[in-house]
């Protein structure tokens, strides 16, 4: 039977593992992404704008949403990715002072680029387990990630 402070320990040594890992992942996607040309954040909205539901491309205010970040954050990413010609921006039919955001055939093709880069980034990682061990990762991994959010005090 392990006691609180062993468990603290083991919380605490889980804990410094999957951040070094996070890191370790985001260095290698990054420098897989150097080439393309675009930041990670970029990457993320244009996954956000490509795979937003609904009729209409998103508003600026729905991606910084869905970003959790503040609209002016936004506007930089979209400011880069139109001048690399992956998104452009267009009036909403229904309210021209509504911006939406619409994906680029160039975008379309640096997103495919994107999921190769992601997905050898996670080669490079995965590299040292077997097929074994990354069904077992996998598995406890969809168990963290399915775990609802906590709520607030």
């Amino acid at each position: 039977m392990s006691t609180g402070s062993e468990s603290d320990t083991t919380g605490g040594v889980l804990a410094e593992q999957l951040l070094r890992l996070t890191r370790r992942l985001h260095r290698i996607q990054k420098r897989q992404m150097e080439p393309l040309g675009i930041t990670p954040a970029q990457g993320r909205l244009l996954r956000l704008v490509a795979h937003h539901d609904g009729d209409l491309p998103p508003r600026m205010a729905d991606l910084a949403a869905r970003l959790e970040v503040v609209p002016r954050a936004v506007t930089t990413l979209v400011d880069g990715l139109e001048a690399a010609d992956c998104v452009r921006r267009a009036p909403d039919p229904a309210n021209r002072r509504v911006i939406r955001i619409e994906l680029t055939e160039t975008g379309r093709a640096t997103l495919r680029r994107l999921r190769n880069a992601r997905t050898d980034a996670a080669e490079e990682i995965l590299a040292p387990l077997t097929a074994e061990q990354r069904e077992v990762l996998g598995g406890l991994l969809n168990a963290l990630a399915d775990v609802p959010a906590e709520r607030p005090c």
